[in-house]
């Protein structure tokens, strides 16, 4: 009796975390997901990528706004042979990769790799962005953009793929994901 008490308050809990997409509104001042104001800062961002992990979030203040993050590769690092040879991991809306010996130079590895956190435009988008699996080639498209709440808290997209370390993330507002193959 006790497990079955037991199972039935971890499915709750789980019900209850789990992760909610936030409602995206258009309107004439720009969007606004609840207390969060979103400004495009880029208009138009796509990308075919390979996806090299994946993470859902259900704590912290980002998980309101956004509560996936894809490590997403492009060029040599959407290749097979390329990324099978790292170990990826995702942690605390980092991305981490590592090798015993690059298949191809490191700057090529941090140019066509990144982490980003995903802000589902729509429920259809949510829908189609939960299904996406590691390995996975993808398409999508969204902007860049920056969340500001009343208080002061705010998280800006990168806009470069130049940059490394904290910050170089980009911020995705979706309004579209594909899968291309498995």
């Amino acid at each position: 009796m006790k497990k079955i008490l037991l199972a039935m308050v971890i499915i709750a809990c789980w019900w209850w975390l789990r992760p909610q997409p936030v409602v995206i509104e258009n309107g004439a001042q720009g969007y606004q997901a609840g207390d969060y104001r979103i400004t495009v800062l880029q208009d138009s961002f796509t990308l075919t990528a390979r996806v090299l992990g994946r993470e859902d979030y259900s704590f912290g203040r980002e998980a309101d706004i956004s509560a996936t993050d894809l490590a997403l590769g492009w060029g040599s690092m959407a290749q097979p042979d390329i990324y099978s040879q790292f170990e990826i991991r995702q942690s605390n809306r980092w991305y981490y990769w590592q090798a015993s010996r690059l298949p191809i130079p490191r700057r090529d590895v941090e140019r066509q790799s990144a982490n980003m956190h995903m802000i589902a435009a729509d429920a259809a988008v949510a829908q189609n962005l939960a299904a996406v699996r590691k390995h996975q080639l993808i398409q999508l498209q969204g902007k860049l953009v920056r969340v500001d709440a009343s208080d002061g808290w705010h998280w800006v997209s990168s806009l470069s793929r130049d940059d490394v370390g904290n910050g170089a993330c980009e911020l995705v507002l979706l309004e579209a994901i594909q899968v291309v193959s498995d």
